[in-house]
């Protein structure tokens, strides 16, 4: 490993103007001292880990790396003083001598005292010596050649590189370019030409081990990963990372999560079954056994109240609009289904939305005007489900008939998945690849069908499956049992279960959960017993139980542009939003004429 020499204090040490160091990019410290007598090029051992100091209260920091890696952020910084004081005080250089010259050799082309130094550093992998050699020795070819001098270049390819005997392709390619001669017929070729020596500096910095160049940005990361252990170990994040302060252990307040109600929309006539935010958050589908569907808006206005008028299908009607954390108002009525309107599902783009009736057809509406554009149905079959291709440009659905259809947006057929693919009652998903659809084949199984591999892939559960939902990243898989459980799978390669989430009440009815808040950190569900229940994703932790519906609560949805704001939808026919308890809201216990009421969290 690289070593320093402890006899000799760090200011004796050459050093590199900062003109000698300009260009080095990703953080490479302008000022930071490097360099070395012609003397001085054997390193010194580290002392022995035996005899180092230990800092801190836990005694698990060693001195000498605590020190170097300070001196080496005050170098990023800018603070080059500060950082040649600390060396000088501490007596613990940045880098050895022979480091600090190798750096500079680098960085002033001299390739062949450069390999030497390398070979003089004390490193204990033959490997990386000759994998950095080739770097060096590449580098070397490259400026040779771009400096037209083809014959001292291709020396150096025979008697140097290949000799290395390592990365053969590499060395056909660097073959290949002898034969392009003129610099003009390089460039029209496509040829590698030479990258900036500060850049090869970055690579032989990540290739080296860390003990004898220390990466950039060490300091940063490993406070950044302090920052990301105490996120994950707070029940209640739930906002910016802006929010985190170095002075402090972070901890946040149950304040943190939406547990009050704010509105309470009325305006469907039967049970709500389904609802979902837009991918954008600034609207929410909701459909019931009403055989209608509606889309709301989520307000930002400035003003806190504002009052207007829309002309809906029945006639005209007041509608109030309010400002907090993200007032909600009802947009459009979707009326035209002939059975209960069991799912909707956002176009990638949010600008139309796909309603399911039971066993019926699938609507695709307009968003802004509330038209429908198009009915897609299958003779003989009733569709169960619907969802979007990735692009927007296809639309699926689920059958009657255990199958999978594929439209494009004209209504024309273009692929069905038949056999055992989904059930009558199923939920339907599009990873954000487009390469694979997730549905409900058996009771007691998920398919996760591959399209371009035509390979099948299952989710066994020991209980039957009620519903399931997939995050955002389409990495984890929530999936709801019969049993009263609902179970984490993570789906990326071999299907995994890592998380089970216990609780809420199920016994007669489908009850849907979904992920959500910052980062999807929680798990949120309805549950029969009329409450809203959210558990803390990772460790699997209930950590609030929203009381306020009258009846079972069916289907829960997160605002994913607003961590701050989560709807659930109950047989009692309203819809909830749910905001922080921080919010001062006046009570108003009337109902306007739309069916929203305005609460002040009281239920």
């Amino acid at each position: 490993m690289g070593g320093v020499d402890e006899d000799e204090p760090p200011s004796k040490r050459m050093k590199l103007s900062s003109g000698e160091l300009r260009g080095l990019s990703n953080g490479l410290s302008l000022t930071e001292p490097v360099g070395g007598s012609l003397g001085d090029t054997m390193a010194c051992p580290l002392p022995s880990e035996e005899n180092e100091e230990i800092v801190g209260s836990r005694g698990i920091i060693k001195r000498m790396e605590f020190v170097r890696i300070i001196a080496k952020a005050l170098y990023s910084l800018g603070y080059t003083k500060s950082g040649a004081h600390l060396e000088e005080e501490s007596g613990i250089p940045l880098h050895s001598s022979a480091v600090s010259l190798f750096m500079k050799q680098i960085l002033d082309g001299n390739w062949d005292d450069s390999v030497l130094t390398l070979h003089k550093i004390g490193l204990p992998d033959e490997k990386i010596v000759k994998s950095a050699s080739f770097l060096i020795l590449e580098q070397k070819f490259f400026e040779l050649l771009d400096g037209e001098m083809v014959m001292e270049a291709l020396k150096t390819l025979r008697t140097e590189i290949v000799p290395l005997c390592i990365n053969s392709s590499k060395v056909s390619e660097l073959s290949s370019c002898i034969v392009v001669t003129s610099q003009s017929a390089r460039h029209s070729q496509g040829v590698v030409r030479p990258k900036s020596r500060s850049k090869l500096l970055e690579e032989l910095q990540k290739l080296l081990p860390p003990a004898v160049m220390i990466p950039e940005r060490r300091l940063e990361h490993l406070v950044e990963q302090a920052l990301d252990l105490q996120r994950d170990a707070c029940l209640f994040h739930n906002s910016l990372e802006g929010e985190m302060s170095l002075y402090t252990d972070h901890q946040c307040g149950k304040d943190k999560i939406p547990s009050r109600t704010l509105q309470i929309l009325q305006a469907h006539t039967d049970e709500v079954w389904f609802l979902q935010f837009s991918h954008n958050g600034k609207n929410l589908a909701s459909s019931s056994s009403d055989q209608s569907a509606i889309i709301w808006e989520i307000l930002n206005g400035e003003n806190p109240l504002t009052f207007f008028s829309v002309r809906l299908p029945e006639g005209l009607r007041e509608i109030m609009r309010i400002n907090v954390n993200g007032g909600v108002s009802l947009k459009h009525k979707l009326s035209g289904h002939q059975k209960p309107v069991s799912h909707v599902s956002w176009s990638p783009d949010d600008h139309q939305l796909l309603t399911c009736g039971v066993e019926e057809v699938v609507r695709c509406w307009d968003v802004s005007s509330g038209e429908c554009l198009r009915i897609y149905e299958k003779a003989g079959v009733g569709l169960v489900s619907c969802g979007w291709s990735p692009d927007g440009k296809c639309v699926f659905a689920g059958s009657t008939d255990r199958s999978i259809y594929m439209w494009d947006l004209g209504g024309k057929e273009l692929e069905c998945w038949k056999g055992q693919r989904t059930l009558r009652i199923s939920d339907l998903e599009i990873t954000s690849d487009g390469n694979q659809i997730i549905s409900i084949c058996k009771d007691t199984a998920i398919l996760l069908l591959d399209r371009e591999e035509k390979a099948e892939k299952f989710i066994e559960e020991d209980h039957t499956i009620t519903s399931f939902s997939l995050s955002r990243d389409c990495r984890f898989l929530l999936v709801n049992l019969l049993n009263q459980e609902i179970h984490l799978w993570k789906i990326e390669g071999e299907a995994k279960l890592i998380a089970k989430y216990k609780g809420y009440k199920r016994e007669r009815f489908i009850i849907r959960s979904c992920f959500g808040g910052f980062e999807e950190a929680f798990i949120a569900s309805g549950s029969e017993d009329s409450q809203v229940y959210i558990w803390h994703k990772s460790s699997g932790e209930l950590i609030d139980v929203l009381p306020g519906h009258s009846g079972s609560v069916n289907c829960v949805s997160w605002n994913p542009a607003n961590p701050h704001m989560l709807a659930s939808a109950s047989d009692d026919r309203t819809i909830r939003i749910w905001g922080l308890n921080e919010m001062n809201i006046s009570q108003c216990k009337a109902t306007h004429p739309n069916g929203i009421r305005y609460c002040n969290g009281g239920t």
